[in-house]
């Protein structure tokens, strides 16, 4: 009896949980292969299956958008900054974390580096905008190195709590045996952190591939446009396009889903580690 008691409130935050994903998700694939035709100002007009299954929407979209060109501009910069950020910020977690405990020095720039997470972009817009135009690195190199910036926060933060779960009794055995602590950490904690170089990826690659504001203030004027900065071509001072626009949000959705799928694996993993140390 208690445990069929305990089962339905589950079963129904389940559902309502699931609610709230699949209905977006259905409306966005039925208008996305509804004509313009087809969309009435009535709930049942927008809910209801297209009359016919067409491709037209999506081809169209895709001549709006460039979206071969938009694609390649989202894909550079999206995997250029995971790979940069996994590098780099694992090195940064791994140097604070190890010694913040041991060091006011390490502790303050711990804390230092943490506290950028609360710091805005809109209030920082404006000046790196003229800044990166200055230095001639307004396109997605200005970009790449602001997210650098702007993920190391959090990215860091996560690297230097999982090093928690690492004994530090493998480096000491690796000192013994006369690794220096660059090699230390290139060969036995860098492998051991996969799990967190997973999640790192995927959080960081789902902020830099659905962002907006970033590529539209630092790559404007530049020709060039990621994935979610053409989708604004469907807006205009009258009105949107839902049909082309829902349309191009799923050809958007299609590249970080794969991604998310492969690395789900070790999200999962990485929380079971930590879980059982």
């Amino acid at each position: 009896m208690m445990q069929k008691r305990t089962s339905k409130p589950s079963m129904v935050l389940l559902i309502l949980g699931l609610s709230t994903i699949i209905f977006p998700l259905y409306m966005t694939v039925v208008i996305a292969f509804k004509q313009p035709s087809e969309m009435t100002n009535s709930i049942s007009g927008i809910l209801s299956l297209p009359e016919s299954w067409s491709l037209d929407n999506f081809r169209e979209a895709m001549r709006v958008t460039d979206f071969w060109n938009s694609l390649r501009n989202s894909l550079l910069i999206t995997v250029v900054t995971v790979v940069l950020s996994i590098l780099l910020h694992s090195l940064m977690g791994y140097a604070v974390g190890r010694n913040k405990g041991k060091s006011k020095f390490y502790k303050f720039v711990y804390l230092f580096i943490v506290s950028g997470m609360f710091v805005p972009f809109a209030i920082l817009m404006m000046p790196l905008a003229k800044q990166t135009a200055e230095m001639g690195i307004a396109n997605w190199v200005g970009v790449i190195l602001l997210y650098l910036v702007f993920y190391m926060p959090m990215n860091v933060l996560l690297y230097s709590g999982y090093l928690v779960n690492i004994p530090i009794a493998l480096e000491e055995a690796a000192r013994v045996d006369g690794a220096s602590t660059w090699k230390t950490y290139w060969s036995i904690i860098f492998p051991i952190m996969k799990p967190m170089h997973a999640t790192v990826a995927i959080l960081t690659a789902l902020a830099v591939w659905n962002d907006v504001m970033t590529p539209l203030v630092i790559m404007a004027g530049s020709g060039e446009n990621t994935l979610p900065l053409a989708q604004l071509n469907f807006q205009s001072q009258f009105g949107t396009n839902y049909n082309l626009a829902f349309a191009s949000y799923l050809l958007s959705l299609i590249p970080i889903l794969i991604f998310y799928v492969i690395c789900q694996k070790q999200i999962l993993n990485g929380v079971v580690n930590g879980a059982v140390k």
